[in-house]
């Protein structure tokens, strides 16, 4: 949740003084208790932005006055992560009571389908096997979702390292899902069968009509681990920027880090879904076969994941400087850089996506030589002027040495950019 949008669902929370749970190891406790952080700390901002709250004794000094009011505000976004850090902890520790009645519902509303479409036709072997697949399927995700309770629970599998939602693994899992319905469903038609049913069972598993399927389930599991490790190799290399997430969220799916819609997710998700639900109605029309997809299909489900992967493997990148100027107010005169002046590095990539809340933001340091200045908050209404992906301005310290020096900018993804060097006078 953004600091905006947290602060608006602050407003509707629970009054200030009502007696609220705070203490941050229940699920309300530590929502409550974020709200209230975030409403401080966007009225503690909005106040500076106005030029409140500031000392008497920093008024005659620009530069301490914005040091001291990012000072402030790193102060308070620390706060404002540990409630946020607190809030993520519970929230997976209680994802698993929401999401296995969605698992049962699910189960509930196989069973009402079956007895609305039974109407007339008759209750047959093939609707019990699939009901008794769906309670055996039911029952593992219960059982793995008691295992990892404290890990999202049956979201745990689906958890990248970032802490979001993976969209390789949420496809691989539902090719997995799909595949193992199909074929319980068919084992306990199997174990009930009759001698001549029983052989025309057995044919339908045969690698000529499930080869498409098993096709597409290695297409799925294939792209979940050329993702994982793709991902990984970019980011040891300095080459992707990650930022950990809060707490994973549906958006995750059909986004990038940033929460942007990103076309190669979209795409994959929507090309298997179909491709999956075709699978369970050729399984629903035949149940005693596995369904048998066409190889056009399979060829789609190839190249979608070929799209997602070649996403994965351009997206982000390393935070670049272009160039360092001295940052000029109206009516300065035209000088070189000298320690104590306000330094502008522009460039790209200098927040990395996901890194816009302000915990993340006072993580960004600047190397000017042997010194690493941290970059300072400079709150405007509704947000923060300064860092931004694009600009930073910072001030050179008196302990810059005179002369050349290099300067990088370390972002909170822990990433540090080319030197760039510049002239430091005295």
């Amino acid at each position: 949740m953004s600091v905006e949008a947290a602060g608006r669902a602050a407003g509707t929370g629970e009054p200030e003084g009502g007696g609220a749970c705070l203490c941050g190891r229940c699920p309300h406790g530590a929502r409550t208790g974020h709200r209230r952080a975030v409403a401080a700390f966007i009225a503690l901002r909005d106040d500076f932005a106005a030029g409140r709250g500031l000392p008497a004794g920093l008024a005659h000094s620009v530069g301490a006055a914005r040091q001291w009011v990012s000072d402030e505000l790193a102060l308070s976004a620390r706060t404002l992560a540990e409630r946020s850090t607190a809030e993520g902890v519970t929230w997976l520790a209680a994802v698993r009571r929401r999401t296995l009645p969605t698992v049962w519902a699910a189960v509930a509303a196989l069973l009402l389908g079956q007895a609305l479409t039974a109407v007339g036709a008759g209750w047959t072997a093939a609707r019990t096997a699939g009901l008794i697949a769906a309670v055996a399927l039911a029952l593992a995700l219960t059982a793995a979702a008691r295992w990892h309770a404290a890990h999202g629970g049956v979201l745990a599998p689906l958890l990248g390292e970032d802490g979001r939602l993976s969209t390789s693994r949420a496809v691989a899992a539902g090719w997995v899902a799909a595949v193992l319905y199909a074929v319980v469903t068919a084992a306990v038609q199997l174990a009930s069968a009759g001698p001549g049913a029983r052989r025309r069972l057995l044919a339908g598993p045969a690698l000529p009509s499930s080869g498409p399927l098993l096709a597409a389930l290695f297409v799925g599991c294939a792209v979940a681990v050329c993702a994982h490790a793709l991902v990984a190799v970019r980011v040891r290399a300095g080459r992707l920027q990650k930022i950990p997430a809060e707490r994973p969220r549906a958006v995750d799916l059909l986004a990038d880090d940033a929460g942007r819609g990103s076309f190669p997710d979209v795409q994959y998700v929507l090309v298997n879904a179909a491709v999956v639900g075709y699978a369970l109605v050729c399984l629903a029309r035949r149940p005693g076969q596995l369904p048998h997809l066409p190889w056009g299909l399979v060829v789609l489900v190839l190249l979608s994941g070929a799209t997602y992967l070649a996403g994965k493997a351009v997206a982000g990148g390393r935070p670049v400087i272009l160039s360092v100027v001295r940052s000029r107010e109206l009516g300065d005169l035209a000088a070189p850089i000298r320690t104590g002046d306000d330094i502008e590095i522009r460039g790209t990539g200098f927040v990395p996506p996901g890194a816009g809340t302000p915990h993340r933001l006072a993580r960004t340091v600047v190397r000017i030589g042997a010194v690493h200045v941290p970059v300072p908050l400079v709150p405007v209404p509704g947000g923060f002027a300064n860092p931004a992906d694009d600009v930073l301005t910072v001030p050179v310290p008196v302990d810059v040495e005179p002369g050349r020096v290099e300067v990088r900018v370390v972002t909170a993804a822990g990433v540090a950019t080319d030197g760039y060097p510049i002239d430091v006078q005295e």
